[in-house]
């Protein structure tokens, strides 16, 4: 693909608009090992997790503006969670401390060709606990862009706080950004996990899926276009589907395409879908005429391909997420 107009990343340095992500930040336990079981693996390394998280991260490590809301454990590891987040440049005023529950945690198996499984420890974790009265309305009603998952639907009290966080966003104008990031192991069942993440679809002004999750939520073939569009609805902005290296398609209400991702040493897929996000949210809070400019949307897309490839190519999320330059360079090197 030819490279962007003038040289410089859709993702300048000057942020114009704050993307607040709302949800869960736990952390991951990854086999030090790729390839082997749980029960296999001799020791595991320690990382920053949690979708909203990375994608707070992400945007922040792109020169744009961010915030977390979420709630952690009072304990070791919620502290280090929310000091991560400042030494990443994430405003945490939205980040509380539950005494009474502790930092969720995962077990990541990696299998050989860097995808992954989960095993989670959250019963209940403090993420799980965040009330609708603990909510930072005033962080959220100063965002640009207010961008959340699923996992923070799963169960009381939790999912109101996040029903209440979104309907405050739509009501002030406030662009609403969806990752479903579809966990099935956390609901009771594959089809309460389609009711619950659909539960919330048509509140959302953005939507990022995986070619997987399209595969889940519609139970058909996601190459399928037919499947795809049975996602959309109208008031829809724009839907995404990441396919790993091969790109990524859009959907908008004028227009649809696709863009060539890049091919890259996978060592581990965790954060990827992330990097993507943030980097698009980077880009929308600055302007989000992106939805309607098909010339500009892809050239977002490019270097949201690129960021998401580069976040494959280390070990864990936060600490794999690309700078500017890094993904400018990969975009000089050429899509697949």
């Amino acid at each position: 693909m030819a490279p962007l107009g003038d040289g410089v990343a859709p993702a300048a340095a000057a942020s114009s608009g704050l993307v607040v992500s709302f949800g869960e930040m736990l952390i991951d336990f990854v086999p030090d090992v790729a390839g082997v079981s749980l029960a296999e693996s001799g020791g595991f390394v320690k990382a920053p997790g949690g979708a909203p998280a990375n994608v707070a991260c992400a945007v922040s490590k792109l020169g744009g503006s961010s915030a977390f809301v979420g709630k952690f454990g009072d304990d070791e590891f919620g502290h280090m969670l929310v000091e991560i987040l400042k030494q990443n440049g994430v405003n945490a005023e939205g980040c509380l401390f539950d005494q009474h529950a502790r930092t969720a945690l995962a077990f990541v198996t990696l299998k050989s060709n860097g995808e992954r499984e989960f095993m989670f420890y959250r019963n209940p974790s403090a993420d799980m606990l965040l009330t609708e009265a603990e909510l930072n309305l005033d962080l959220i009603s100063s965002a640009r862009v207010f961008h959340y998952g699923s996992i923070s639907l799963i169960t009381e009290p939790c999912r109101s706080a996040h029903v209440a966080a979104m309907r405050a966003a739509k009501a002030g104008g406030i662009l609403c950004s969806y990752d479903p990031n579809v966990r099935i192991p956390l609901w009771p069942s594959p089809q309460a996990a389609r009711d619950g993440i659909m539960s919330i679809w048509k509140e959302a002004d953005f939507i990022k899926l995986s070619d997987e999750e399209v595969a889940f939520l519609t139970q058909g073939d996601p190459n399928d276009e037919a499947n795809v569009l049975s996602l959309w609805f109208d008031g829809l902005k724009l839907l995404i589907v990441t396919d790993g290296e091969r790109g990524c398609r859009y959907f908008t209400k004028d227009f649809k395409g696709s863009v060539p991702g890049y091919a890259v040493k996978t060592i581990d897929t965790t954060g990827a879908g992330d990097a993507f996000v943030g980097s698009f949210l980077v880009n929308v809070a600055k302007d989000d005429s992106i939805f309607y400019n098909e010339e500009k949307l892809r050239e977002v897309l490019q270097f949201c391909n690129a960021c998401g490839a580069i976040c494959t190519t280390k070990k864990g999320a936060i600490p794999a997420l690309p700078t500017t330059a890094d993904a400018m360079e990969v975009i000089s090197k050429g899509s697949n």
